[in-house]
């Protein structure tokens, strides 16, 4: 069994990247499943002269037992949210322990406007560089105008659960080594 996990970068209860996350753990193929982080990313900010919260502990084992991450990544001011990057700081110290190091990672995102999340994903793929973490880079999952595609928050539209799918069979062939 490929052990997904799935960790949104929102911290909206009702974020439609949190539902595209849902949607996808819907459509993984067999032998394969999508956990998704459930305790948010609302941490201190990050400093080196701070303790490592318990929940880092738990998110950087989560990470670690996991054959794979998918980010759910929502752009904000044409980058990731800062609690993203808050928690990709904290997860990647020790920069030689980090669980992210060489950890194959996938990128999905939704958002209202017309060009999905492509900036931030870019920005995204730049952070990742340090942790030296392999990113799928076809099929890319840039969900524009979102909120035409949710319902309730339910994915309602066909071809982007098709997307999803393709996605996710990429994603596990990815983490395999056979993509």
């Amino acid at each position: 069994m490929v052990q997904l996990l799935g960790i949104c970068g929102s911290t909206r209860k009702a974020s439609l990247n949190r539902a595209l996350l849902e949607a996808l753990a819907a459509v993984m193929p067999d032998g394969a499943a999508l956990a998704i982080w459930e305790h948010g990313l609302d941490l201190p900010i990050f400093s080196s002269d701070a303790a490592e919260p318990a929940r880092i502990g738990e998110l950087k084992r989560a990470i670690a037992a996991a054959a794979g991450v998918v980010f759910a990544v929502p752009e904000y001011n044409y980058s990731i949210p800062g609690g993203l990057k808050n928690a990709l700081d904290w997860v990647s110290r020790p920069p030689a322990a980090s669980p992210l190091r060489r950890k194959p990672v996938g990128l999905i995102g939704a958002a209202s406007g017309m060009s999905g999340t492509i900036r931030a994903q870019t920005h995204m793929r730049q952070i990742l560089l340090y942790s030296d973490s392999p990113v799928l880079s076809q099929p890319e999952v840039l969900i524009p105008r979102a909120q035409e595609r949710f319902s309730d928050g339910r994915l309602t539209d066909e071809p982007t659960r098709a997307l999803l799918a393709s996605f996710a069979a990429a994603m596990v062939a990815f983490v395999d080594g056979d993509g």
